[in-house]
């Protein structure tokens, strides 16, 4: 089933522009890049060349040695010469672009030339970025692509935009909807729980329904991405050190703080986070980690008050959370089962999504006060914004935002709590949501 992606508006757009930078989507493995880049570029170019460098790196090794411009095409020419034609019909796509450094350095000359149209995708770009020397910054346009995020999931499960746009206006008028639809609307932000965004594990779910074979795909994922870890790292030790600290995320996550802790990555006192600085930058910049920074003292921007010692790491998909937790128990999830603190899913969920609508994640850590979940930017007052999710029916109970708000100082004009509750409400400066309005913030 085709899924549709809210990035294809931002690749029609840069293939109609004919512009001299080369977009790279940038992204963790299996959230769609290549897919979508192909059908759009399919629809747009008669003439459609896609070469994936990691398989030429494994294989035939036709590109390792293109260092220029005329090595490049002559490589081109070998797998796609009755394709080249010009620019304006001729699509090149390099998928995997980071498998070889040099065709990042390439990248500024082959746009400059204008002799073919080009767009590329990366998997672990941002590690490779930190890596290459001589990188073209101004030749490169780099779009990040997440997982499905819950309103293209709703797009997947045939709901369409008349029916969203109810509820965004609902949700900025803050008008509570009927209960009927409010038992529909959990009942698919339920199933996304469940399945992720990941397009694989999503697809699968929605054709056969089977949690059996959509968990087998999450497990795959899950898997490649510590393989990656051990592919890209050649040093033995740090490879086992990524792959602790990836594989620590969900514990953590039942814990009461959910920090990172650099004593138990390797149950070695006396270890700082800034031992694992590389550690934790190849798993951010990869994609298959979420970072949650701490802010102590809440000002606009926030990313002028982060640091790097309490650190919380999500991953990239809630899908797979729910499926190293649960397994293929999907009740739990579906019926809502008390005994069952869904807190850490629905923390996931919601740095998911912030996070794909182009939010830099941040949460509040004060001793005195307390911790907050989330905190955003709030463009329109110079301030921010305090998030709190909520899993169970105590979404009153909420003393660390009622100090936060307290203090004068941060000047908060509003915020957000989210939670399984139907009514849209204020109470003493705080609004309540339905935790499925995440995706309109």
């Amino acid at each position: 089933m085709a899924l549709r992606r809210k990035i294809e508006n931002d690749i029609k757009s840069y293939l109609s522009s004919h512009s001299n930078k080369m977009m790279i989507i940038d992204g963790a493995r299996q959230v769609g890049k290549s897919y979508i880049i192909r059908e759009v570029g399919k629809q747009m170019f008669p003439n459609y060349i896609e070469i994936n460098m990691e398989a030429d790196k494994l294989g035939d090794r036709i590109f390792a040695e293109a260092r220029t411009v005329k090595d490049f095409y002559l490589a081109l020419s070998i797998v796609a010469g009755d394709k080249l034609k010009d620019r304006e019909n001729t699509l090149v796509f390099i998928d995997e672009i980071q498998a070889y450094d040099h065709l990042l350095t390439l990248v500024k000359f082959l746009m400059e030339d204008h002799r073919f149209t080009y767009i590329a995708s990366g998997s672990l770009l941002g590690v490779t970025l930190k890596k290459t020397q001589s990188i073209p910054i101004g030749s490169i346009i780099r779009k990040h692509m997440y997982p499905l995020d819950f309103e293209e999931f709703l797009w997947a499960n045939g709901i369409g935009n008349t029916f969203i746009d109810t509820l965004r206006e609902s949700f900025s008028n803050r008008i509570t909807i009927p209960e009927n639809i409010h038992e529909k609307m959990m009942s698919l932000f339920r199933r996304y729980l469940l399945t992720g965004g990941m397009p694989d594990a999503v697809n699968t779910f929605l054709s056969t329904q089977n949690i059996v074979d959509t968990r087998q795909i999450q497990n795959d994922i899950h898997d490649l991405y510590g393989d990656d870890a051990a592919k890209y790292e050649q040093e033995s030790t740090r490879k086992l050190k990524i792959i602790r600290i990836y594989s620590m995320i969900p514990s953590n996550m039942e814990n009461k703080k959910k920090r990172i802790v650099a004593k138990n990555i390797e149950d070695k006192k006396g270890k700082r986070m800034a031992d694992y600085t590389d550690e934790f930058d190849y798993l951010i910049s990869s994609g298959v980690a979420l970072e949650v920074k701490a802010i102590s003292k809440p000002s606009y921007p926030l990313v002028q008050n982060s640091g790097k010692n309490l650190l919380k790491l999500y991953l990239n998909d809630v899908g797979l959370l729910t499926g190293v937790l649960y397994g293929t128990n999907i009740t739990p999830i579906l019926k809502d089962v008390s005994s069952i603190n869904l807190g850490a899913v629905y923390e996931t969920v919601v740095a998911q999504e912030l996070r794909a609508h182009g939010h830099e994640l941040f949460y509040y850590d004060n001793k005195k006060t307390g911790e907050v979940d989330y905190l955003i930017d709030d463009q329109q007052n110079l301030s921010v914004i305090p998030i709190e999710v909520k899993s169970g029916k105590d979404y009153m109970v909420h003393s660390a935002i009622n100090r936060f708000l307290a203090v004068g100082e941060y000047n908060i004009h509003q915020a957000i709590v989210l939670s399984n509750e139907r009514r849209i409400f204020e109470d003493k400066g705080i609004t309540y949501l339905p935790i499925y309005n995440v995706m309109f913030l």
